[in-house]
């Protein structure tokens, strides 16, 4: 089904494509957009070591490409595709070959975050990233409860952190379950890295949190090359070209490659209004 055309057109919005050069062409034409961008090669959860170093060598030549053909852009990734269900050690070393790569390009690496398990594993290793090489930056989810204490220690070290919502499913025992909680953490959470951060990255789609983190950084005088928003590919499109249009910076966080399904659903959980969007546009053309 991954690879069918019946799930080309279901997925195209939200995906670049199957290959590199897919990706990258979209790369290219956002860029002449003003707009940023944030690589993601599909495949989390790997199964292997040897799937691991796959994923490994394929960032890699994405990060030599970008540094010919997408100067601005950065990769995102996630651990679980470099064997951290496996070994800490070789996740470790595969992700150091490509965080030393992006220093080498000028670029940077987006770590992902995953379910709250991986949290502090994640987070050590993006700290002996930035320690090493400084060019790494966190994921911190607003519905965690402990996201306030790490993105005070994140501060502290000086690694800048992108703030998004969260879009796993966890336990009451250590998330906000109500998205009004959720909502006020992350505006709570979102003015201190304006206030304190370094480089933070506002993840939000939601118009009413962007529109009080342009109130915010307006009263408060913050520059706007002192931050960017970030959005997925094909999500509020309107919504990019207006905070571009204002001066902001905008990075979109683009997939690509065959293992389109658990992202694809978790787009469609996370914003239900994406469903409807598409089942519309399925009936043109």
């Amino acid at each position: 089904m991954e690879t069918s055309a019946i799930a080309r057109r279901l997925t195209s919005r939200f995906i670049a494509g199957r290959t590199l050069d897919e990706e990258l062409a979209v790369c290219r034409r956002l860029n002449a957009e003003n707009t940023l961008a944030t690589l993601d090669y599909l495949g989390e959860n790997v199964t292997s070591l040897e799937e691991a170093a796959v994923s490994r060598d394929t960032y890699l030549e994405a990060l030599d490409r970008i540094s010919r053909e997408a100067p601005n852009a950065t990769v995102s990734l996630k651990l679980t595709q470099f064997g951290l269900d496996f070994s800490t050690e070789a996740c470790r070393d595969n992700v150091e070959r490509l965080v030393e790569r992006a220093k080498a390009i000028g670029s940077r690496i987006e770590f992902d975050m995953e379910s709250s398990e991986y949290v502090d594993r994640t987070l050590e290793i993006v700290r002996n990233s930035h320690a090493k090489y400084g060019c790494a930056r966190a994921v911190i989810q607003a519905y965690l409860y402990r996201s306030e204490s790490d993105i005070e220690e994140l501060n502290r070290l000086g690694i800048p952190v992108r703030l998004c919502k969260g879009a796993y499913s966890e336990p009451s025992t250590v998330a906000f379950a109500r998205k009004t909680e959720v909502d006020a953490n992350y505006v709570r959470l979102m003015h201190r890295l304006l206030e304190a951060g370094s480089y933070p990255a506002i993840a939000s789609h939601d118009e009413r949190i962007v529109r009080q983190a342009v109130e915010f950084v307006t009263s408060h005088k913050i520059g706007a090359d002192s931050f960017e928003f970030q959005m997925l590919y094909g999500i509020r499109r309107d919504l990019q070209r207006s905070l571009v249009s204002q001066g902001y910076r905008v990075r979109l966080y683009i997939p690509y490659g065959n293992a389109w399904y658990p992202y694809f659903m978790r787009r469609l959980a996370e914003r239900p209004a994406n469903l409807f969007f598409l089942a519309r546009n399925l009936m043109k053309s």
